[in-house]
């Protein structure tokens, strides 16, 4: 009825065969394992194996590649969690714009000084000149809660002058004149921009 043929005795495996070969497979598996998974995976070349046949790298960038994406999902994390900071920005201050004109005249020898007071990165534009001849002139400043007794800006002598006058602190700026000739000597100035003040001095 049945056309199947049933093995003989001889035909099946002894089980010392099948323990045989189930060792066999498992040591197979475990040559693998050491030689081409890790490698390839983790970058773990315990033999030396993977770097021949370049698994090793693979496994290197494949780790490298996991470790930044867990990087950035846990920086993800931190930056949802943070909570949201509004900032209130403060209205910007209006500066004052101030313009003078001064006429002023010193007799030989005689010196005078004129200061505006500007805060730091506050900019003066001005012009002053002689009526005739080269007056000596300083261009400084100086602060009493600064603690700064004179800090110059530049020197020289000429018979006109103008510029922008650019502040380095909070304080008084300004020019000095000196009078070197032998004749009395008229001075005018006109300035304009930022500052909340003007002296003579």
């Amino acid at each position: 009825m049945y056309n199947s043929n049933i093995p003989s005795d001889r035909e099946v495996p002894s089980s010392a065969k099948l323990i045989k070969s189930t060792i066999l497979a498992a040591a197979t598996a475990g040559v693998l394992l050491v030689t081409v998974v890790m490698p390839a995976e983790y970058g773990i070349d315990p033999t030396g194996v993977g770097k021949v046949l370049g698994l090793t790298r693979m496994g290197e960038i494949k780790m490298s590649l996991a470790n930044e994406a867990e990087a950035d999902a846990a920086q993800l994390e931190i930056v949802v969690a943070e909570p949201v900071v509004t900032i209130e920005e403060k209205p910007a201050q209006a500066v004052s714009i101030a313009s003078d004109e001064k006429t002023f005249t010193l007799a030989p020898d005689e010196g005078t000084e004129i200061k505006v007071a500007m805060l730091k990165g506050a900019k003066v534009d001005y012009v002053w000149e002689t009526n005739g001849g080269k007056a000596n002139f300083d261009v400084h400043g100086d602060s009493k809660e600064l603690k700064i007794n004179y800090h110059g800006y530049y020197k020289g002598s000429d018979q006109r002058r103008e510029g922008t006058l650019v502040a380095d602190f909070d304080g008084s700026h300004g020019w000095f004149w000196r009078n070197r000739t032998t004749e009395p000597m008229t001075i005018t100035i006109k300035t304009s921009g930022e500052y909340s003040s003007i002296k003579q001095y």
